[in-house]
């Protein structure tokens, strides 16, 4: 098996301080930028497995780092640079304590919901007789806050703003730029042959600006389907064809894994490993039109530091 980086421990000139989350590893440089280092850790029901996926960072961070700079004119983003497959520097900006979750289809989470007898997502009303994987009747916003550690929880509108999470002013600007987002990576992936079914988006405040934050339209972040055969499928009941984290949650509970209490995360054996590093890259290729050229892993620590201090040293 290739090398699969799982953690990072850099020392760069202005740092003060460095946030582990559960995929990426960010060095706060004089409070005024941040070096992300996107690990290839991977986690599923907020649960950081024990195994690393050989080259997802890079795919994660150079999907991410396209749908930044394909999305620019509809809200500033953080990102100033790429300076390493793993790697993207930008703007330091205060994170909101909620994720934009934006929904087209009755999908993972929200089937899960909706089967055991809920017809309410975040304080959205959901139509009766609905199936798994079809579409709604529009793109819904179901948020959730932000959890340090453990899991996330779904969060409606009005909770948001009445518990001072976020500013009325600020969540309205916030739901405007999360379905223009959603909007435009909808548009990229259909001329790919894909459909986004739905996606996270978290934005922060730098100088009292709203900018877009992390990631974007990756498979960490987002649920792609194949466009070709949905509604076949979707006629006879049968699993779409996605590229996603999903297959993975579905993996494990089959081997009774949910995240929850007293569960065993069970070992992911290698071939396991490499079927999901294949997805990871297939999603790559599909997503963006081009061929994916893996990074050089001869020495992947060194290479990293050696580009972030190399982009830091011209960084005024």
């Amino acid at each position: 098996m290739e090398q699969a980086i799982q953690k990072t421990n850099f020392s760069f000139p202005g740092q003060k301080g460095k946030y582990i989350g559960k995929v990426r590893d960010v060095y706060n440089i004089n409070n005024k930028y941040m070096v992300m280092v996107v690990s290839d850790r991977i986690s599923a029901f907020d649960v950081v497995l024990p195994r690393g996926i050989p080259f997802k960072g890079q795919v994660l961070n150079q999907i991410a780092s396209k749908f930044l700079n394909a999305t620019a004119d509809i809200v500033p983003n953080w990102k100033i640079a790429s300076p390493d497959p793993m790697v993207t520097v930008g703007h330091f900006a205060e994170p909101f304590k909620v994720e934009m979750v934006i929904r087209a289809y009755l999908t993972g989470h929200a089937w899960r919901e909706y089967k055991s007898g809920k017809r309410s997502l975040c304080g959205v009303p959901l139509p009766e007789n609905m199936k798994e994987h079809q579409k709604l009747p529009h793109p819904i916003i179901t948020p959730t806050t932000k959890a340090s550690e453990g899991h996330d929880l779904d969060v409606s509108r009005d909770e948001i703003i009445s518990s001072g999470l976020v500013s009325a002013e600020d969540y309205n600007l916030l739901e405007k730029y999360t379905q223009a987002l959603f909007e435009r990576g909808t548009r990229m992936a259909s001329e790919k042959g894909l459909i986004l079914v739905d996606t996270k988006y978290e934005f922060g405040k730098k100088d009292g600006k709203i900018f877009l934050i992390d990631e974007i339209h990756t498979p960490d972040s987002s649920r792609y389907f194949y466009s070709e055969g949905y509604e076949e499928r979707f006629k006879k009941g049968e699993e779409q064809r996605q590229l996603s984290k999903e297959f993975v949650r579905q993996w494990l509970i089959e081997r009774n894994f949910q995240g929850k209490e007293g569960q065993v995360v069970p070992e992911m054996p290698d071939a396991f490993v490499k079927e999901v590093s294949d997805r990871y890259i297939e999603l790559y290729e599909h997503i963006t039109g081009e061929r994916f050229v893996k990074g050089d892993a001869s020495n992947v620590m060194s290479r990293i530091e050696n580009n972030i201090n190399g982009f830091l040293k011209n960084l005024v």
